[in-house]
């Protein structure tokens, strides 16, 4: 269980092979975590990600396959997780893809499946592993939203589109365990300079892997239910969901 100062000893990963998701897993072995469960698909990528939460210090390192947009094995990709492994501290929702704008918005299959990835394939698998963890009567879990999802540009409203729904949901969803011993905290970064966004020129208030993994690894302990990276985007947004359509269409794209 996490104990009295925040910190969880399991963590399971949607999405294991994320570059966040691993600066996170190296943030939280140190930090008493000692064992990760992996799920993605599996490949070098995940391998290499195991690799890591070993040499940060993890006891028991398990990866195991799991697809986002297989919505019809999520009940027994959970139902396997936690019958295997027990009770687990902290879900981390890390799963998604950014797609590209310019060839999506003129592709209605790209787009869809951006949406499907990013939202329902998520929400699918959201509601898999907290059936689950309101059984256990605690635990955690860490959406990775995104800032995107506050108020979509005309740049990025496909992706941004699809954190909205996350986000969203996740809001939901937090308020429907209300009571259970679970909760939720949806974190909503900046644009994060790593592989994701290799070539694309940075955003203002952009941020990096290790920056968001240290901010999720204090919202946990601090009991947060909504966490911003930089925190400054907390009040930058808090100003651009209230301006007037006419001048949020002349923002830079």
């Amino acid at each position: 269980m996490i104990d009295a100062i925040g910190r969880p000893q399991s963590l399971l990963v949607l999405g294991g092979s994320s570059e966040i998701a691993q600066s996170i897993v190296a943030k939280m072995v140190p930090a008493r975590c000692r064992t990760v469960i992996l799920a993605g698909r599996v490949g070098p990528r995940l391998s290499a990600a195991a690799d890591l939460a070993r040499s940060a210090g993890a006891e028991v390192v398990e990866t195991v396959a799991f697809d986002v947009t297989e919505t019809a094995n999520h009940v027994v990709f959970a139902d396997d997780v936690f019958d295997r492994f027990g009770d687990i501290d902290v879900v981390l929702v890390a799963a998604g893809v950014l797609g590209d704008q310019s060839v999506d918005e003129h592709n209605p299959v790209a787009a869809a499946e951006v949406i499907a990835t990013n939202f329902g394939g998520l929400a699918s698998a959201m509601l898999a592993v907290t059936d689950r963890m309101r059984r256990q009567g605690h635990g955690r879990l860490v959406v990775l939203s995104s800032v995107a999802g506050q108020r979509a540009r005309k740049a990025n409203f496909i992706y941004g589109a699809s954190k909205a729904g996350l986000d969203a949901f996740s809001q939901g969803l937090g308020d429907s365990l209300e009571g259970s011993g679970v909760r939720v905290m949806i974190v909503r970064p900046g644009f994060v300079v790593g592989r994701m966004t290799e070539g694309m020129d940075p955003a203002p208030f952009s941020t990096t892997p290790d920056a968001v993994a240290d901010a999720v690894a204090h919202g946990i302990e601090s009991g947060a239910t909504v966490v911003y990276v930089p925190s400054v985007l907390r009040w930058v947004f808090a100003v651009m969901r209230h301006l007037p359509g006419w001048l949020w269409r002349r923002m830079p794209g």
